[in-house]
C-alpha cells in the first residue's frame, strides 16, 4: 500500500481561530478529555450498566437532591424530546414560549417523533408567567382539546434572560395547583446559575421542577446531555422511551464520565462563569462602537445586538456569527468556556474596523 493510501489523523483547522456564532462551536475542555482517556481501556458494561453511570447517580443527587435520576442521552434535542414524551401521553400537550428551543430550533423532533402538541405563548423576554401560562392552561377535561400536561420553560432562555428560583417556583406552584407538571430545559442552566450566583438545586428541585433537561455539550463537554428525573411519579416508561428514541448510547461509560468531571467538582461553574464574563467584556466593548445598539440586557452567555447588514455580512467573514432576526437585522453573539478576553478584544476591533468603513 502507497503512502498515499494510508490514512492518517490530522487536524484540518485553525485551532487559534474562534467564532461568536455557539458555544456548541467550542471544543472540549482538557478535563473533560483527561476523564474520557481515563474510563478508557478495558471492557465495561454496554448500555448505561457500567461503573461510571452508576457513580453519575451519586454525583446529580449531591446537586438536585436524593431522589434525582439521571439518564444520560446524546443530545439536547433528544434530552428534551425523551423527557417530555415520558411525562406526558398521547392526549396531552406541553405549553411553551414561542421562542422556546423545542418550538423553534428542534425541526419538529417534538411533535414528529414523540407526537406531542406544543401549545405556544408570545412572550416579551421569552419567559413564562402564571399569567401567561393561563392562556393556554385551559379546556381540562374537553375532548375536543389537546390536554394541558406540562409546562416547558427555558433556563437560561432563547433570548438570553433568566428566570430567578421565586419565579420558577411561582411556575411551578401554579402548574401543581392545576394538576400539570414542568420541564425546565437546562442547556444553559450552569450559565445561568452561575449569573445569579446559586446553586442548580435552587433553580430546579427546590423551585419544584419534575423533569429537567441538562446541558453538558455547551458547558465543554465532547456530546451528550442528560434527563434529570426530580420527581420519579412525574414519568412513566423513561427506560423505554430513550430507547425508541435512538437516545440510548452502548458505550454509555464515554457519556457518564464527562458528567462527573463536569460536576464532581467546580468545573461547571468556572465554565459558566468564563463564557459569562466574556460576554459582558464583549456587551461593554462593542456599546462604545458607534452605530452599533446591544438590544438586550446581557445575563449569561448571549449578547444580541444591530448594526448595519453591510457590516455583519463583512465581519462574519471574519469572525462567524448568526443573525437572529431577520426583520431586524438583530445578531446573537454566543460566548463560551474557552472564550478569552484577547477573543473578544480582537472582535470587538473588527467590528470598529468595519464600522470604520461605511
Amino acid at each position: 500500500m502507497g503512502p498515499d493510501l494510508v490514512t492518517q489523523a490530522r487536524r484540518h483547522h485553525d485551532p487559534a481561530v474562534k467564532g461568536f456564532a455557539s458555544d456548541n462551536y467550542a471544543g472540549v475542555h482538557p478535563e473533560v478529555l483527561e476523564a474520557l482517556a481515563l474510563a478508557n481501556g478495558g471492557h465495561q458494561v454496554a448500555y448505561g450498566e457500567d461503573a461510571y453511570t452508576a457513580h453519575l447517580q451519586k454525583v446529580f443527587r449531591r446537586h438536585f437532591g436524593e431522589r434525582a435520576e439521571a439518564w444520560p442521552v446524546f443530545n439536547g434535542t433528544g434530552a428534551n424530546v425523551v423527557g417530555l414524551r415520558a411525562m406526558t401521553a398521547p392526549w396531552e400537550a406541553v405549553v411553551c414560549a414561542e421562542t422556546a428551543h423545542i418550538n423553534t430550533d428542534e425541526g419538529g423532533a417534538p411533535e414528529r417523533t414523540a407526537g406531542l402538541k406544543l401549545l405556544t405563548v408570545p412572550t416579551p423576554d421569552g419567559k413564562l408567567t402564571p399569567a401567561l401560562i393561563d392562556r393556554q392552561a385551559w379546556g381540562f377535561g374537553d375532548e375536543h382539546r389537546a390536554q394541558p400536561r406540562v409546562v416547558s420553560i427555558s433556563q437560561s432562555t432563547e433570548l438570553g434572560t433568566l428566570y430567578t428560583p421565586g419565579e420558577i417556583a411561582a411556575i411551578a406552584a401554579h402548574c401543581h395547583d392545576l394538576g400539570m407538571l414542568v420541564h425546565l430545559d437546562g442547556a444553559r442552566l450552569t450559565n445561568a446559575a452561575a449569573a445569579l450566583d446559586v446553586p442548580l438545586r435552587a433553580l430546579t428541585t427546590d423551585a419544584g421542577v419534575d423533569v429537567l433537561s441538562f446541558g453538558g455539550t455547551k458547558a465543554g463537554l465532547m456530546f451528550g446531555e442528560v434527563v434529570v428525573v426530580l420527581d420519579p411519579a412525574a414519568v412513566r416508561g423513561l427506560v423505554y422511551l430513550r430507547k425508541t428514541a435512538m437516545q440510548l448510547a452502548s458505550k454509555m461509560r464515554f457519556v457518564s464520565v464527562q458528567f462527573e468531571a463536569l460536576l464532581a467538582g467546580d468545573l461547571w461553574l468556572r465554565n459558566a462563569r468564563n463564557a459569562n464574563a466574556m460576554a459582558a467584556r464583549l456587551a461593554a466593548a462593542v456599546r462604545d462602537v458607534p452605530g452599533v445598539t446591544v438590544t438586550r440586557e446581557v445575563r449569561a452567555n448571549a449578547v444580541f445586538a444591530v448594526l448595519p447588514r453591510d457590516v455583519a455580512d463583512r465581519l462574519r467573514k471574519r469572525f462567524r456569527f448568526y443573525t437572529w432576526d431577520e426583520s431586524t437585522g438583530e445578531v446573537r453573539w454566543m460566548t463560551a468556556f474557552d472564550t478569552t478576553e484577547a477573543d473578544v478584544d480582537a472582535f470587538a476591533a473588527a467590528l470598529a474596523e468595519e464600522m470604520a468603513q461605511r
